[in-house]
């Protein structure tokens, strides 16, 4: 599933195709993704202007000049490409079976939504309901907001006894952040992925020097992959730790080596050297 920096890159690949631009046409060629459609989804985009295009967590979010907002998971496979409409202003004939959502924009463009394994999603919020949204109600802050610090990850991390990895990726602790980041952030703070996620923060829920470091780590690592994402695709070579078991640890001085162990049924990478 991608995580935060793919779907950020993906927000900035639509939004000159979409903010601003009005549906002329929108073609819904299967009844459902993960979730079905909703009832008239076409027609309620028809004609309408994308005011915004933003992303919360691991979501991208259309505020329409309906009211609505236009929510989209990617899933696992999802994807979008743009592409330039014909000349008469038709989108051009679909020849993938996969291609399963299409929009042509005033903006010229058109934008098709490919998920071969279905598991992506698109659905409508009406008016004022979509702080309410179940998937977004109770998500945590974002990474890369000003919200989000030291003392709101700790205040998170308060009591927890699960480890600080799988904490991590709990949304409602910190929005969009996955395995492979939780991973990365971890390894630059030199922070154990199986200390207690309590250990950050004191026993009022203030945040410890950890916190200081994670909360760090977290917007620093975050931040060098969306850039590198929007550049070019993310190879696994840039990555520190992920998916490099038995690889020299990175950090300078370290004589320590790359391991993979499971936590709640995902790989996590680290050294037990340096990571305490």
């Amino acid at each position: 599933m991608p995580e935060l920096p793919a779907v950020e890159a993906v927000r900035r690949e639509l939004e000159p195709a979409m903010r601003g631009a009005r549906f002329r046409g929108v073609v819904v060629r299967r009844p459902s993704l993960r979730i079905p459609f909703p009832e008239g989804f076409a027609g309620r985009l028809k004609g309408r202007t994308v005011r915004t295009l933003t992303r919360r967590g691991k979501f991208l979010l259309a505020a329409l000049s309906s009211g609505e907002t236009l929510i989209v998971h990617l899933g696992m496979s999802g994807s979008f490409a743009v592409d330039a409409t014909t000349a008469n202003g038709t989108p051009p004939r679909i020849t993938d079976v996969h291609d399963h959502v299409v929009f042509t924009m005033s903006s010229g463009a058109t934008v098709t939504f490919n998920d071969p394994r279905r598991f992506g999603l698109m659905d409508l919020a009406a008016p004022g309901e979509l702080e309410r949204y179940p998937a977004l109600s109770a998500m945590g802050p974002e990474p890369l907001s000003m919200e989000f610090d030291a003392t709101t990850l700790a205040r998170a991390c308060r009591r927890k006894r699960i480890s600080l990895k799988v904490a991590l990726m709990d949304q409602r602790v910190v929005a969009g952040l996955g395995n492979i980041y939780a991973s990365e952030a971890l390894h630059r703070a030199h922070l154990s992925p199986r200390r207690r996620a309590a250990t950050i923060a004191t026993a009022t829920g203030a945040p410890r020097a950890s916190a200081h470091l994670l909360a760090e780590a977290i917007k620093a690592v975050l931040n060098d992959a969306v850039e590198r994402t929007v550049a070019a695709s993310y190879r696994s070579s840039r990555f520190r730790v992920y998916d490099r078991a038995g690889a020299r640890c990175p950090t300078r001085g370290c004589a320590g080596h790359i391991t993979r162990i499971v936590q709640a049924g995902r790989s996590t990478y680290f050294c037990r050297a340096c990571q305490r």
